[in-house]
């Protein structure tokens, strides 16, 4: 290790391509020792576990809950929509699981008092939660000077709020049992600049750095963290903004392939299971956000470039 080391920092000694073959090397080895010590963990840590999932009646949020159930997981389904609640629920039972392994609680995540009042509801019920899955979330597009207030106040109430809300009041419970695990869905648009995302990109960085920063702090208390930064995969959500979104954010977010829901719920269990605190589904996915990590400048002249080749702006572009 120390050889390589030299070969690197070196100047004008020895073979580059030595130093750059060891370097390669030196890299896969540790990055091999990290996945076997991701796997520690093992098994399956879901069985018996009472599990919150906000967002619970469709897209991500249902297709967690369904592989869930399945590992037999006690879950506790949040959002908005109490038939679609019910609908999910009818679902999961069909499929499988026990009538007292399933509740849903209707509920706005935006509105701190009303979360506040169901987590009690669920702990009272069925007991602490150990695992917390912050899904909830909307998606907002278009041209920045079209897009009122309203949109960007909307957008942080329910991405950012809503999820700090359901972490205020999930905290609690956590502290008395001395443990706890919280997964946070964030998106690539947590992680770079979008072209017609203004307000979800600004709830989404906003999201990535409360998570990092609770991270950092409740660690010392047993209590776990994951972060989550899907790109865009097939859902209610991106299915209503395909009608109206613009050009050229429909050009710039087709560079990364489209994934089911499914697939990125598999993905987000097994980086669970992993322990890893990043989760990053979708190979496409990590390739570019790794390649925007090392060089950032490359990624914003490749996105102006797309953009450039098909640029309408706000004159010219389709008003909301």
């Amino acid at each position: 290790m120390n050889r390589c080391f030299t070969l690197l920092i070196e100047d004008g000694k020895g073979d580059g391509r030595d130093g750059f073959f060891l370097f390669c090397l030196l890299y896969i080895s540790v990055t091999l020792l990290y996945s076997w010590l991701e796997t520690k963990s093992g098994g399956n840590m879901f069985d018996g576990k009472n599990i919150v999932i906000t967002g619970g009646s469709s897209g991500l949020g249902k297709a967690l809950a369904e592989r869930l159930a399945a590992k037999g997981a006690r879950l506790t389904l949040i959002a908005r929509d109490p038939k679609k609640l019910a609908s999910v629920r009818q679902e999961l039972l069909g499929g499988g699981a026990s009538d007292a392994a399933v509740d849903v609680f209707p509920c706005d995540v935006s509105d701190s008092r009303a979360v506040e009042k169901a987590f009690k509801a669920l702990a009272d019920k069925t007991g602490a939660p150990d695992i917390l899955i912050n899904s909830a979330g909307i998606l907002r597009e278009g041209y920045f000077e079209y897009q009122p207030i309203d949109t960007f106040r909307e957008t942080m109430d329910i991405n950012f709020f809503g999820t700090l809300h359901c972490i205020q009041s999930v905290l609690p419970y956590f502290k008395e049992k001395g443990d706890g695990r919280i997964v946070n869905i964030c998106s690539v648009a947590g992680l770079i600049g979008v072209f017609g995302y203004s307000a979800y990109c600004a709830s989404k960085h906003a999201l990535r750095g409360l998570t990092g920063a609770l991270r950092a702090e409740l660690k010392h208390q047993n209590i776990a963290f994951h972060i989550v930064y899907p790109a865009e995969f097939e859902s209610p959500m991106v299915e209503a903004l395909n009608v109206s979104r613009t050009k050229e954010n429909k050009t710039v977010t087709g560079t990364i392939p489209i994934l089911s829901a499914e697939a990125v719920a598999d993905e987000i269990i097994k980086g669970i299971m992993k322990n890893r605190y990043e989760i990053t589904p979708g190979i496409a996915t990590r390739i570019l956000t790794g390649l925007e990590r090392v060089f950032p400048s490359a990624g914003r002249i490749v996105s102006d470039l797309q953009v450039r080749r098909v640029y309408k702006g706000p004159e010219k572009g389709k008003r909301p």
